[in-house]
């Protein structure tokens, strides 16, 4: 793979931040150092394994545990009457009100999806729950499956509690759409059926739960998102206080959103502990995680694009229909909220109605896989922009650029971001030698190829509200800086130790990163939807700020000099002279106080990362197979902390994405069962399957934090997509797909070709 230079804008000499820095994370993982949760595991730890519905609905008519609760090695079998009067999950109500079902900790009446947990066994071994599982017996009468969202809208309600099935809906409009529509001179459609998705993170999810009698208090290791949530809602549904509980995400192997929220499992798993007197454990296969882990996309979206001759953007409607599945977790109301919210992206389009709508299906929850709604509201946008492109003639590039919408400035006070979408399409066209490569492709084609051009724009939210932060000088002269954010195996220490190290003026091997445990951070929201550089990086920055602050008034009173005229380095502090000197470790012990400071920042706005994409594709035609033969990537995510780090979180997103659009798709058979219970069905990209990457940078620091950063976490999932499937669907050009259902596999596009053969 081969990037771009990085801009030399982000790499001062004098400077720390925005220096390429290898991940301090590293080097203890490479050596099986890490520490995970199943890597824990407390003297007397039992293993907890769960029953799980082999039914996608269902009324349970007996549940007998008898002969499992006598088999050696078991000590408990838990049931719905075990959790039963226990509080309910929370659900963030982003965006307007939410409908959720019952949270279902372990059910005793009915089953709603394949794989809810119905019972658990609690054992001294692994294998010994695993054999007591054999020894249940679970009698379901079958019940008619809403497994889509089309058909849960029209058939019955699941719950009371959620009439019509329906539990969020969002619309968002501006000006007359429908009068735009009617003075359009050309109008294109779009239906897309996108598939669903598995996070499948490295490490599947796992909790670890140990209660102290004595002090009644809790402490649970998860490899969870969002530690201080996870502690704040299992405290709610135990009916304890939140300082009775601490949460501590050790290691983390990756999340995606998949961990964002607390799940019945883990209810299940701190309840035995509770009632056990002793540590318990649960890790999921990956089958349960497939089967019963929260799944990303699912959703069908239509949208129609109304122009005039010229090309010129007039009216767009969309709308967009989601899968919840069976229960909702605190995000399951995002996805649907994004996809409403980010129309009509970059492009300068005055008249829209956008609607969307999420519904309870008998299917695995809905989560906030990568991107959140924003892949689908992207792919749903570029495919428009392409099929006019066609209809009208024009290129879809030169279309595009007439349509984005005008730079701007942006300003704090408002909110508002700035942004250039023209200078990063210019700079698309020039790394792309642009008129040269369609010229190319052409003469491809009139030798028979099946070889097509695909492009995207695509805009990215990186997240709203608040995060913590703690800057400290230390005893022994190092900074110590904790973060209400957490890691997921993003190398966020590197980058947090980055920012704290360029305001003292030190080394980042002098800063000690804190992060993952309520009892040593302050509390926080956590590292989801782009959020955790430009929100909590920029808390960072403002408490190290304050505590440098404080460290030059200490020093000036201990070197005579003002505080104006305190210099530092990695040595330590010094007047401007040079005439005295004193090191960090004298300062934290001659110090009146601890230099130490602790924030709460807010971001005046939403950061809203952006940028293009261009894929080459092509199809072999006696097989179908498909191979990206080039991929070039532009984003401006502003202020880059770490331009090596911000190019691995591309290359991820860009494999996801990739995923997504060739490979990957989570399905139900008619009864709901899933037939892609394993990485034998479920294809996950490969190193082989990955293109040739041309990266590139644009860096306009947004005005709404104070570190000018913006997401790029999600990036490479939204914007690949779209640029991928229009480079395959230029390439059937002449045939068609009446409606687009990724991933557009080797089968799919084989029929395709002899359709069009016809």
């Amino acid at each position: 793979m081969s990037a771009s230079p990085v801009s030399a804008s982000h790499r001062p000499a004098d400077s720390v931040m925005g220096q390429p820095l290898r991940r301090r994370e590293d080097a203890a993982l490479l050596r099986g150092q890490g520490h995970f949760i199943d890597d824990h595991a407390p003297p007397g730890c039992l293993h907890l394994v769960f029953l799980r519905s082999p039914l996608a609905r269902g009324r349970i008519t007996g549940l007998d545990c008898a002969a499992a609760r006598a088999l050696p090695g078991v000590v408990a079998v838990l049931t719905a009457a075990d959790v039963r009067g226990l509080g309910r999950l929370p659900v963030n109500p982003i965006g307007g009100p939410v409908q959720p079902p019952p949270f279902p900790i372990l059910t005793d009446d009915s089953v709603q999806a394949l794989g809810q947990p119905v019972a658990a066994v609690v054992a001294e071994t692994f294998s010994a729950a695993l054999d007591a599982l054999e020894q249940i017996d679970l009698d379901i009468e079958p019940l008619p499956t809403l497994l889509t969202p089309t058909a849960a809208l029209a058939g019955d309600s699941l719950y009371p509690e959620v009439p019509g099935n329906l539990a969020v809906e969002r619309h968002y409009s501006r000006g007359d759409a429908r009068a735009a529509f009617d003075a359009a001179a050309v109008v294109v459609e779009a239906q897309i059926c996108h598939p669903r998705l598995a996070p499948s993170s490295l490490e599947p999810r796992a909790t670890l739960a140990q209660w102290d009698a004595t002090a009644a208090r809790l402490t649970l290791w998860s490899g969870t998102q969002t530690p201080h949530r996870l502690r704040s809602d299992m405290a709610a549904i135990l009916g304890l206080e939140p300082e009775q509980v601490q949460a501590i995400a050790p290691d983390v192997g990756g999340a995606f959103g998949l961990k964002a929220s607390l799940y019945p499992e883990d209810v299940v798993v701190a309840q035995a502990a509770r009632q056990l007197g002793r540590p318990v454990k649960w890790v999921a296969s990956r089958g349960e995680e497939l089967l019963s882990g929260t799944h990303g996309r699912g959703a069908e979206s239509r949208g129609t694009l109304a122009l005039d001759r010229e090309g010129r953007m007039l009216a767009l409607e969309a709308d967009f229909l989601f899968p919840l599945g069976y229960w909702m977790p605190f995000s399951g109301a995002v996805p649907a909220w994004n996809a409403a919210r980010i129309l009509p992206g970059p492009y300068a389009i005055t008249d829209y109605s956008v609607t969307s709508r999420a519904v309870i299906t008998n299917t695995a929850p809905l989560g906030i896989y990568r991107g959140a709604g924003r892949p689908e509201a992207a792919l749903l946008l570029e495919r428009l922009v392409e099929e006019a492109a066609d209809q009208l003639g024009m290129d879809p590039l030169e279309l595009r650029r007439r349509n984005l919408a005008p730079s701007q400035a942006g300003d704090a006070a408002s909110g508002r971001d700035s942004s250039d979408y023209q200078a990063l399409t210019t700079e698309l066209a020039a790394q792309s030698d642009y008129e040269t490569l369609r010229a190319e492709i052409g003469q491809r084609r009139n030798r028979g190829e099946k070889v097509g051009l695909g492009l995207s724009c695509y805009v990215e939210p990186s997240g709203q509200g608040w995060e913590s932060a703690r800057v400290s000088l230390l005893p022994d002269g190092c900074i110590q800086a904790a973060t209400g954010s957490s890691a997921q195996g993003q190398g966020r220490e590197t980058a947090f130790a980055q920012i704290v190290a360029q305001v003292f003026g030190v080394t980042p091997e002098q800063v000690e990163v804190l992060h993952g445990d309520t009892a040593r951070t302050p509390a926080g929201i956590g590292a989801l939807a782009s959020r955790s550089t430009p929100i909590g990086g920029s808390a960072l920055l403002l408490a190290a700020r304050n505590s440098r602050e404080q460290a030059g008034r200490q020093a000036a009173a201990l070197l005579d000099c003002e505080p104006e005229a305190v210099l530092t380095d990695e040595a330590g502090l010094h007047s401007s002279d040079r005439d005295a000197h004193v090191s960090w470790a004298e300062l934290a012990r001659k110090s009146n106080d601890a230099c130490e400071s602790e924030i709460v920042y807010e971001a005046a706005g939403e950061a809203w990362g952006f940028g293009a994409c261009l894929a080459v594709a092509t199809i072999d035609q006696e097989t179908g197979a498909a191979r990206i033969e080039r991929l070039i990537y532009l984003d401006d995510a502003g202020t880059l902390v770490n331009p090596l780090l911000a190019e691995g979180q591309i290359h991820g997103g860009i494999a996801q994405g990739l995923g997504e659009a060739l490979l990957e798709r989570l399905v139900y058979n008619e009864e709901g069962e899933l037939l892609t219970g394993s990485l034998m069905d479920y294809a996950l990209p490969r190193a082989d399957d990955m293109p040739a990457l041309q990266l590139g940078h644009h860096s306009t620091p947004s005005p709404c934090n104070p570190l000018g950063a913006r997401g790029l976490g999600e990036s490479g999932s939204i914007g690949a997509p779209p640029a991928i499937l229009n480079a395959l669907l230029d390439a059937l050009k002449p045939g068609k797909l009446p409606i687009l259902e990724p991933p557009l596999s080797s089968e799919t596009l084989w029929r395709a070709l002899r359709k069009e053969q016809e």
